[in-house]
């Protein structure tokens, strides 16, 4: 049976946790790399004002059998 990881890693931890995946199931491996590369700024989760300039934000992400890919 033939294995993917596809990977998004902005910071480089999930890249690490993703290699050290694949190492060990012998998976292939594929990062999902953004169009527009991020900024340190569009990465400064700890500024409380970086969406300050919205009234309104909708987000977007893949819905797999119902269940949000942000589930723990």
């Amino acid at each position: 049976m033939k294995k993917l990881i596809a990977y998004f890693s902005s910071s480089g931890n999930t890249k690490a946790m993703a290699e050290k995946l694949a190492k060990a199931t012998g998976a292939d491996l594929f990062e999902i790399k953004p169009q527009t590369p991020y900024t340190r700024a569009d990465l400064d989760w700890t500024n409380k004002n970086s969406l300050a300039d919205y009234d309104t934000i909708f987000l977007g992400f893949p819905i797999w059998w119902y269940v949000a890919p942000i589930k723990l």
